[in-house]
């Protein structure tokens, strides 16, 4: 079976850069409870530039919410946070955020008070009424207006935008999970890559992972890459997140390998335990991987900045829900994901899902914007879906 398994991915990842300028580089793994089962690297970090390892350091983007969410539980399971509390009580700018309804004739955003409190439960499952400016129309106005920060500006301002309808009204992507990190700093009184480092990288062995780079891991750098209408690549060497920014970006801040990552999803896998002993207690990854929303479920994401996003959706026809902080397939998906599932993504391409079920969980990962990338996301609805013929999921 592994022989098969890695005949099969690796001539994937193979094929995958060998259709130059697609895609210039990848790397991919599988893991199940105990280890790694397949670890693969093909192409380059840039364009005609140093082969793409296994060891590649990537901008991960939004794969950085699973991974704050945990700190999020962790201080839930010490009593020190009350995820139904109004989050003003640890943050208390959130208090000051109001609901936009419109804009004046001079483009400043016209807003009115909130019906409800803002609670980090809300944070958690992104019904706090915040997006992002490259999927919600009236932040894309703010942000080419110049009222709004960019997102990978690092900036506190950056996530200041009004909401955009109650609280708890409905599921909206957005900087929910960067505010949610706030809240834990507060706590803790540390920042959140202090916070992280102790309580979750070191005890996983994540010594690749932090909001800013070391030397050693910028020497293993991917360059990002943006795709062009006419379907090329164009490298984009000064792309960098902020070294140190004013605050550490919950919801998107991270670097990390693609290993790194396997030892987070084993943790999963195996209800909280970590290679250096317990990240979470079992009963809190199992309410981290139950459906929040009630009734309420995931709606498209549609793209208003070309040059950062597509329209983008998992398994379209398909109902998913949310967790704490994960997407939830409600079915079976085409690729064999079974329902239950957990997953998500990253914006320049990445994507992983933990299926607990089966004990399986995988992760792949370029540098290429726009998110939903055609190509690039169907090689990876391929190789999980390689991964579930194979017979690995039993």
């Amino acid at each position: 079976m592994w022989d098969r398994i890695k005949t099969l991915c690796d001539g994937l990842l193979a094929d995958t850069v060998a259709r130059a300028p697609l895609v210039p580089g990848v790397v991919a793994m599988v893991t199940d409870c105990q280890d790694t089962v397949f670890a693969g690297a093909a192409g380059a970090r840039v364009v005609g530039g140093a082969a793409m390892t296994t060891d590649s350091v990537f901008r991960i983007f939004s794969c950085t919410k699973a991974l704050a969410g945990v700190a999020v539980m962790q201080l839930v399971e010490e009593g020190r946070l009350d995820l139904d509390a109004p989050a003003r009580m640890y943050v208390p700018e959130l208090g000051d955020i109001q609901v936009i309804e419109g804009f004046d004739a001079d483009g400043a955003p016209r807003c009115r008070p909130p019906k409800r409190e803002i609670t980090t439960r809300m944070l958690m499952l992104h019904t706090a009424g915040f997006g992002y400016d490259f999927f919600n129309e009236p932040y894309r106005r703010l942000a080419e207006e110049g009222r709004l920060p960019s997102i990978v500006s690092g900036t506190r301002a950056s996530i200041t935008a009004p909401l955009l309808f109650d609280p708890g009204e409905r599921w909206n992507y957005g900087v929910n999970i960067d505010w949610a990190g706030q809240v834990v700093e507060r706590i803790a009184g540390a920042r959140l890559g202090e916070v992280l480092k102790e309580r979750v990288f070191d005890p996983l062995g994540m010594r690749d992972t932090g909001f800013s780079l070391s030397p050693a891991m910028r020497a293993r750098l991917v360059t990002m890459h943006q795709r062009e209408p006419n379907g090329a690549l164009t490298p984009l060497p000064d792309f960098e997140l902020p070294q140190e920014p004013e605050i550490h970006m919950g919801g998107h801040g991270l670097y990390s390998t693609v290993g790194d990552y396997m030892r987070f999803i084993r943790m999963i896998l195996n209800d909280g335990m970590g290679e250096n002993g317990r990240v979470l207690r079992a009963e809190t990854v199992a309410a981290m991987a139950r459906n929040g929303l009630g009734e309420l479920k995931l709606s498209p994401l549609r793209g208003v900045v070309p040059a950062l996003s597509n329209d983008a959706e998992f398994f379209p026809g398909q109902a998913k829900s949310w967790g704490y902080s994960f997407m939830i397939n409600d079915e079976t998906a085409p690729t064999g994901r079974p329902a239950g599932a957990l997953g998500w993504a990253g914006l320049a391409n990445l994507y992983y899902w933990i299926d607990r079920k089966n004990g399986l969980g995988g992760f792949w990962a370029t540098q290429i914007l726009p998110f939903a990338d055609s190509f690039t996301f169907g090689r990876f609805m391929d190789f999980e879906t390689f991964v579930y013929d194979s017979g690995l999921a039993g």
